[in-house]
């Protein structure tokens, strides 16, 4: 692989951080859709949908869930110190990454990976059209710029939306290295993207996700290009954070170019880790 550049000879390649009015919201779904057996693509719409932005392909939006044996649907409102529950009384919430948001049209997608029985799986499982669903933020974007000489992303299930949506904003011209774990085959789905798209399939095959190294397995054995890279990573946490550090300690990338994220994490609920140095 070529020497890589420091980061301080390439300001077109520094991330910039975007903040946002923070801002709640209740949608209504307007469709859903079975996209594989193990993912649920939900399309919501709704006046209070205006002004809604996600500028950043890994962007997350709190997704706030009803009671689901009365339906109420509690959303806050915003304080000084951030969000203020109606009588202190939080519901189920989860982070999501927006996969496609239509400002046009007056839609937002959202994926729901079906790995447990947890209160985002039985929602997306028994919704309908009408239903409501809370949204909150993005309260800010990550903005990693396009300019480099080849782009790596690994991740599994819950990072397909992510994945999806940097690969159909890279330019014609780059090209993108994927790692993507899923089940198997039927869980595959399909990335518009201009780039030259080099994509490798990693099938769990009935094994619990989370469970041995699936993706860090494929990484040891796959061949990068060279040139400089930017890459990113998300995953189950342990699993993002043992892929960060082969790519730093054996595959000499600059770890200021790469984004590692825990979306899950096994045995714990709601979490979400950055690894860094």
């Amino acid at each position: 692989m070529t020497e890589t550049s420091t980061p301080s000879s390439t300001p077109d390649r520094l991330p910039r951080r975007v903040r946002h009015e923070l801002r709640f919201r209740k949608l209504q779904v307007q469709k859903l859709q079975r996209v594989t057996p193990h993912l649920i693509r939900v399309t919501l719409g709704g006046d209070e949908l205006a002004g809604f932005t996600s500028p950043g392909f890994d962007d997350h939006a709190k997704i706030f869930f009803p009671d689901p044996k009365t339906g109420a649907l509690v959303v806050p409102s915003v304080g000084l110190e951030g969000p203020v529950w109606p009588g202190g009384q939080k519901p189920a919430m989860r982070d999501y990454t927006p996969r496609r948001h239509d400002a046009a049209a007056g839609t937002l997608e959202i994926d729901f990976a079906l790995h447990d029985a947890g209160p985002a799986t039985q929602w997306a499982e028994t919704a309908k059209p009408g239903d409501t669903l809370g949204v909150g933020g993005p309260r800010g974007s990550f903005i990693i710029p396009t300019a480099f000489d080849w782009h790596l992303l690994i991740g599994d299930d819950t990072a397909l939306p992510a994945i999806s949506r940097r690969l159909a904003e890279l330019p014609a011209g780059a090209r993108a290295v994927v790692l993507a774990e899923v089940d198997d085959e039927a869980d595959e789905i399909t990335f518009d993207t201009q780039a030259a798209l080099d994509l490798q399939w990693v099938h769990r095959r009935g094994i619990e996700p989370g469970v041995g190294t699936p993706l860090l397995d494929a990484l040891r054995k796959l061949d990068l290009p060279d040139g400089d890279f930017h890459a990113w990573v998300a995953c189950e946490s342990t699993a993002a954070k043992a892929l960060r550090a082969h790519l730093v300690g054996e595959r000499g990338a600059n770890p200021k170019w790469i984004k590692a994220a825990g979306y899950w994490r096994l045995g714990a609920v709601a979490t979400h880790d950055t690894h860094e140095d």
